[in-house]
């Protein structure tokens, strides 16, 4: 299958390149510069520069290629995660999203492509009991962050799978760890934690769902061949704050996290810092376990942690 990625030289998009090569699929990724175009031809794939906010570029790149597939991956998030870097970072992020991904998404139309595959969110569902399942709405009445970020997903996912003339797939990621991410040894969450200025929020019950990039990859590669619709592609295991971070901490060599209280939270790091830590619902990988032949690795940091009760089955 001739596919086309969108975001080929972000976190999952690293990963995602050498998954489908090795699958047996011809691959040709966009990036938007000549470094990133030899980083993907090094990776053993095609590269072609172009800006996805540029809709006739992206026309003509993808009319090109003519691919059966195009994955979009795209992202514009920043290096350091923090709550002021994710705030500026917002509206760019969002425009590429919306704006780019509308750009890239009528290109794959009118080149003939037949499938769609889009980024999503896994860890931004609405409250409710146990991990939630591909049926239910995201948080858009969350904190004002993250209900703008259930909104974008939410617009995304309404026009992938509303579209006519190609199948489309929404991939609700967790959150992503390992190389090229926030969270792994090294990263700027890791650092963060080194340096005790990433806290507990009490009581720290919000629910995360993971998933390590290369897992996130493989599935993906899988949904270009499953039925249309909706995926959760997170761990098996979702777990709380309360849990995730010490374990975290522990396994980077790291001094336990602080524990400061929900006002103190609030004062410090604002809304949605607390929503992250408190009001977080994890997501069911059982349809994507199914359907794709999905086996995540278990967080690699939790060891022996007890796991969260899915209330499901």
């Amino acid at each position: 299958m001739r596919v086309f990625v969108a975001g080929a030289t972000g976190a999952i998009g690293r990963a995602l390149i050498p998954a489908l090569i090795a699958a047996g699929h011809d691959v040709v990724g966009m990036t938007t510069s000549q470094h990133g175009r030899e980083t993907l031809r090094t990776a053993g794939a095609d590269g072609i520069v172009a800006n996805a906010l540029d809709a006739l570029e992206v026309e003509a790149a993808v009319k090109k290629i003519r691919p059966d597939a195009v994955i979009d991956e795209l992202t514009s998030l920043p290096r350091r995660y923090t709550p002021e870097e994710m705030r500026a970072a917002a509206e760019r992020d969002r425009t590429l999203r919306l704006e780019g991904g509308g750009n890239l998404q009528k290109a794959a139309v009118a080149a003939g492509a037949r499938r769609y595959l889009v980024q999503s969110s896994g860890f931004f569902y609405a409250p409710g009991e146990g991990l939630a399942t591909e049926s239910e709405p995201l948080a858009v009445g969350a904190s004002p962050a993250v209900a703008g970020s259930a909104r974008t997903y939410t617009q995304i996912e309404k026009r992938v799978l509303g579209a006519q003339g190609v199948e489309g797939v929404a991939l609700r990621y967790g959150f992503f760890y390992g190389p090229g991410t926030w969270f792994t040894e090294g990263g700027d969450i890791a650092q963060q934690v080194q340096a005790r200025s990433y806290p507990v929020t009490e009581p720290g019950s919000g629910v995360w769902s993971w998933v390590h990039v290369a897992d996130a990859a493989a599935a993906t590669v899988a949904a270009l061949n499953a039925a249309p619709g909706i995926y959760n592609l997170v761990d098996d295991d979702p777990s709380p704050l309360s849990v995730w971070l010490p374990a975290f901490a522990t396994a980077i060599g790291a001094p336990p996290p602080p524990h400061v209280s929900e006002q103190e939270g609030l004062a410090a790091a604002g809304a949605d810092s607390v929503y992250y830590a408190n009001k977080l619902r994890g997501a069911s990988n059982a349809k994507a376990t199914r359907e794709l032949g999905f086996a995540p690795r278990r967080l690699e940091w939790l060891g022996s942690q007890k796991k969260v009760s899915s209330g499901i089955g």
